[in-house]
């Protein structure tokens, strides 16, 4: 019996043999994660997390721009199909308390050393102030009262909007390698040692290294390096920044039609986040109930006493009424929100047809070009402002530069792609098409398309934002339409959500 045996327990110790096996390359049969032979790895890896707050968007193509009647004669919003790639946006509005953590973060990290980063990142509470009207309660005590944690942020512009997302992703991805038992908390970073993404991704090629406290980073299987290294990239662990929505995204994402969806067949377009063309709940149960908040006329904002129709005089809290099928809450009104985009009339009809978007401005990371042969990456040790007094770098951030022809490195004489990095006001016209061309033989990105401030309202630090507010009737509350403001201007009823790329995927795991 046991001579018999052997020949099966030997099939099964070569299976178990086999199934030990390494992965192997399919192009060269070479080993991953084999030292002997170089120790190129390929970790473990399905699919991208869901970072905090956020909800998967799966893209699609729709019909972009006006559903309603242009009332205003702009002739801004023509339709145009489109289609947006899968990405997450944040269930509802950031709220107070989310900014009061980034202020007071800001405040504990650069108040020392840069105190003039936390007062540029204070939201204008003065926004509220109206000449014939006592708005002062909500100067003192929207933004830092209890009462209003749970209330959409509001006085922040859009460069306000968009460095509290830079801010954010650090944060997300600081907290991962710490739950991940990489680092250990460090609460007493300040300044540059703060925990920055890019730069702790860029490894020894930073100039200044991350200062908090390492716990158990990964084995280095490269036979000829060190014995451990940083997360990369490629170990699928950190998140994808944290950014503004682009107004195409937005769009889509405010219909949330994947409810209305067959197949490939969209069966009814909407023109609210819901269905039908009324703003009331037709719902037996909740009969008669605001989908929204918004000014229903003039001098009603919230109804009569006893019956108040939305509940809200100003803004309501981010979990109030009914999210629509992609679960997002309030898309329709509430606080309009800022977008990536700059402004155009025409966007739709220039923009490119997938994943449209105006306000390209191509950079590259800095390099130490005093030492031709390390080159390590630039690290900011100090504030950097633009020409609004916004800051756009802070220290410990990577340092970067717009590409140009001026560098060879950039190679764009080569490319076919794009040739300039300022792509803002890509495709206003030409020297026989517009009458203010300071200089039609100068390079696109100095060229004069609007004369701003004489003429027109719009130039190149014009941003869209999207969706009705508090303050606005029924029609702003339509995804199709769109305004515009300053960058460097807020309002008491604008405030924002963040998005997020999805990579891989557009369906992930839960896909057929």
């Amino acid at each position: 019996m046991k001579k018999a045996a052997m020949p099966f327990i030997l099939l099964a110790g070569v299976g178990m043999l086999a199934s030990c096996e390494k992965e192997r390359s399919n192009v060269t049969g070479w080993e991953y994660n084999n030292p002997d032979n170089g120790g190129f790895e390929v970790v473990p890896y399905e699919e991208q997390e869901t970072g905090p707050g956020l909800v998967f968007i799966e893209g699609g193509t729709f019909t972009m721009g006006r559903a309603e009647q242009d009332v205003t004669y702009d002739w801004n919003n023509v339709p145009r199909r489109v289609t947006v790639s899968s990405f997450y946006m944040d269930e509802t509005e950031v709220r107070n308390l989310d900014y009061l953590e980034y202020l007071y973060w800001t405040s504990r990290i650069y108040g020392p050393d840069y105190p003039e980063v936390y007062k540029l990142a204070l939201p204008d509470t003065l926004v509220w102030r109206e000449k014939l009207a006592y708005n002062e309660p909500y100067v003192t005590y929207y933004l830092r009262h209890p009462s209003y944690r749970d209330y959409p942020v509001v006085g922040v512009n859009w460069q306000q909007a968009t460095n509290f997302a830079s801010w954010r992703s650090d944060r997300v991805n600081e907290y991962i390698l710490i739950r991940e038992g990489i680092l250990d908390w460090a609460p007493d970073q300040f300044g540059d040692q703060a925990f920055n993404t890019d730069h702790y991704l860029a490894g020894d090629k930073a100039s200044t290294p991350y200062v908090g406290n390492v716990l158990d980073e990964p084995i280095s299987l490269n036979p000829t390096g060190p014995e451990f290294r940083r997360v990369r990239m490629e170990d699928g662990i950190l998140l994808p920044k944290y950014r503004l929505p682009t107004e195409a995204e937005w769009e889509f994402a405010a219909y949330g039609l994947i409810g209305n969806t067959i197949v490939e067949r969209i069966t009814d377009r909407r023109l609210y986040p819901w269905n039908g063309h009324a703003v009331r709940n037709p719902d037996e149960e909740y009969i008669g109930q605001m989908l929204a908040n918004y000014k229903r006329s003039n001098g009603d904002q919230m109804g009569a006493a006893g019956a108040l129709n939305d509940a809200a005089d100003i803004t309501a809290p981010v979990y109030s009424y009914w999210p629509n099928d992609y679960g997002l809450y309030n898309m329709a009104g509430n606080v309009s929100e800022w977008v990536m985009d700059v402004y155009r009339p025409l966007s739709l009809t220039d923009n490119d047809d997938f994943r449209p978007f105006r306000g390209n401005v191509f950079e590259t990371q800095l390099k130490d070009t005093t030492d031709p042969i390390d080159q390590p990456l630039l690290v900011e040790d100090s504030v950097r402002f633009d020409s609004d007094g916004n800051v756009v770098s802070m220290p410990g951030m990577m340092r970067s530069r717009q590409v140009s022809l001026t560098y060879k490195e950039d190679k764009l004489d080569r490319r076919r792609n794009y040739k300039y990095s300022d792509y803002i006001n890509y495709g206003d016209g030409d020297g026989t098409s517009s009458l203010y061309y300071t200089d039609p033989t100068a390079v696109p990105a100095n060229k004069l398309m609007y004369e701003y401030g004489q003429f027109s309202l719009i130039n190149d630090k014009a941003r869209v934002y999207k969706g009705g507010s508090w303050k606005d009737r029924a029609y702003w509350m339509v995804p199709g339409t769109r305004r515009f403001l300053d960058q460097t201007q807020s309002t008491a009823f604008i405030g924002f959500r963040c998005a997020m790329d999805r990579v891989g995927s557009p369906r992930g795991l839960g896909g057929r």
